[in-house]
């Protein structure tokens, strides 16, 4: 009796912990497109890329959804598409027009380097703020003659990768970072307009982080930017950025591009077309003679600097190589993105589907209202053909769904990132009748034992022990096809495998920590036993049946 009583003790004291965290915290499950609203795009990839190429333009698009703004978006490759599911974005048109696109290339003059913007770096509460930033740059520059003149570029996304470090002591009150006044914001798009790196030096550099990022829809071909450059390898912290000059070259002024391994390192050769190798020999002309790091082309794309390279000589009279401290990886990656320009496959947009509001919400209610009318069926079915039993029925019922909206609202604010789609919602309305059947299970168990002249004390925990068994495999079933679909479905198929599979390990867990322990407590008071017309006796259809 005593197990039983902390069986059942430590479910609900666990399920109620679980469902006031998520009140406390006013956490909600995040909802899928089709309850929210939103766009969703189906692209499908063009010729026959490889995987690997496919990956990369999923994280390009990522990437784009990012600077949107959306919340928890949805990028996979599902076979051959890549499905891009936008849940609540306000502008759909831009939207749309975004994530497919196939975004310019382009080739800058490096004028200066900056530091992280202010808003950029995180905030914390202090009464004596101490960070320090540090860059650290390595890499060398060297020169070999020959139809291949190399430029040497940092391991990582930039030319000469810069390594931010920052420390920052925490305090008590709340720190607001300072902001530009519209006529110094005025002054520093004047100095970022001159295009003059002599000019931007005359800014203080305790005031250049006050300088702000030239935003992606105002990063314009013929002026003069200021963009972040990207971090490497899942290097943290705000990003280093670079004041850039007017776009020199661009991806169409390329031929090709590969990674190729020059003892000791890789190196990525890059082809130029005869109006490119001309560009490129001016620019390389005009900066070469400059100290660093004024001796550098940005490639940039999508408003961010993808690699800075260094030059070491004025003339190429052949292909570039880009060569320093790369991985393999590394220097693949980038010879796809100077190989395809910006996108490393062709997309062509296969389907659309807009879902207003409106009709997000209608799912969302119409959903809710098929559960409660099922629930209510349910209830009023379990009442009346087993009495009392009925309702434990409906308290375990209560139980499994407070217990599944914490997880699921958990999951949906973890790195697991889950999302409720109308799929999911119907999975879990679909699981109320496998958790039923585990009561129904039990319960006939119950009375052919109590039958056999035993008494309902002494049935409940012989009755569960067998029938348990039969849960058990009852539930594995519903576990081993809600897995494979999981495993080989996509789209909505898999997000209802995932929350049947949820809710069916969730039955389990109930109907041996409470299911059991409930009855066989419940079982030992002779009143709720006997009580007339609606005890347990009378539920198991066994008047007679004695305590």
């Amino acid at each position: 009796m005593r197990r039983n009583v902390i069986y059942l003790v430590t479910t609900l004291v666990v399920v109620a912990a679980g469902v006031f965290a998520t009140i406390a915290t006013q956490s909600t499950p995040i909802l899928g497109l089709d309850l929210r609203g939103g766009i969703s795009v189906v692209l499908e990839p063009q010729g026959h890329p490889q995987s690997a190429s496919v990956d990369q333009a999923v994280d390009i698009i990522r990437s784009r959804v990012d600077s949107l703004g959306v919340a928890e978006p949805e990028i996979s490759r599902q076979g051959p598409f890549i499905v891009i599911d936008l849940p609540g974005v306000k502008n759909r048109a831009k939207a749309q027009r975004i994530v497919g696109r196939t975004a310019e290339l382009r080739f800058r003059p490096v004028l200066a380097q900056l530091p992280p913007n202010i808003s950029d770096i995180p905030t914390t509460t202090s009464t004596k703020p101490k960070s320090t930033t540090t860059t650290k740059s390595k890499g060398t520059t060297t020169t070999k003659p020959g139809a291949t003149t190399p430029t040497t570029a940092k391991a990582g996304a930039t030319g000469s990768t810069t390594k931010p470090t920052s420390t920052t002591k925490p305090a008590t009150t709340t720190s607001t970072a300072p902001k530009l006044t519209a006529e110094q914001s005025k002054a520093v798009q004047a100095v970022i307009a001159s295009c003059d790196p002599a000019q931007m030096a005359k800014i203080p550099q305790g005031s250049q982080i006050l300088i702000p990022t030239t935003k992606v829809e105002n990063d314009k071909r013929d002026t003069c930017v200021v963009l972040p450059i990207r971090n490497q390898g899942g290097a943290k912290g705000p990003p280093q950025r670079l004041f850039l000059g007017k776009t020199v070259m661009t991806g169409k002024d390329t031929s090709g591009a590969k990674a190729q391994f020059q003892s000791p390192d890789w190196s990525v050769v890059l082809n130029l077309k005869g109006s490119g190798h001309t560009k490129f020999n001016a620019l390389a002309a005009a900066s070469f003679p400059k100290a660093a790091p004024q001796n550098s082309v940005a490639i940039v794309l999508d408003g961010e600097v993808q690699s800075y390279p260094k030059f070491n000589t004025a003339t190429f009279p052949g292909d570039v190589s880009i060569t320093g401290s790369f991985t393999q990886g590394e220097a693949k990656d980038l010879g796809r993105l100077l190989q395809y320009g910006a996108l490393p496959v062709q997309l062509k947009q296969q389907a659309v589907q807009n879902v207003s509001p409106t009709l997000g919400s209608d799912n969302l209610r119409d959903g809710i209202i098929a559960g409660i009318v099922g629930l209510l069926l349910v209830a009023l079915y379990m009442l009346l053909y087993y009495r009392l039993l009925g309702l434990v029925v409906i308290v375990g019922l209560g139980v499994s769904g407070a217990a599944t909206w914490a997880i699921v609202t958990g999951l949906c604010h973890s790195a697991f990132s889950l999302t409720l789609t109308l799929a999911g919602v119907t999975g879990l309305i679909v699981s109320v009748g496998i958790t039923v059947d585990s009561y129904v299970v039990y319960f006939e168990r119950l009375k052919d034992e109590v039958r056999s002249g035993k008494t309902v004390r002494s049935s409940v925990d012989r009755g569960f022990t067998r029938s348990f068994r039969t849960i058990v495999a009852a539930d594995l079933v519903s576990l081993i096809g809600a897995g494979t679909l999981y495993a080989l479905a996509v789209g909505s198929v898999k997000g209802f495998a995932f929350f049947l599979g949820l809710s069916t390990l969730l039955d389990l867990i109930i109907s041996y920590f409470f299911m059991h322990p409930l009855v066989s407590l419940m079982a030992r008071r002779p009143g709720l036993v006997r009580a007339h017309g609606f005890g347990i006796a009378a539920g198991l259809d066994v008047k007679d049946a004695t305590r």
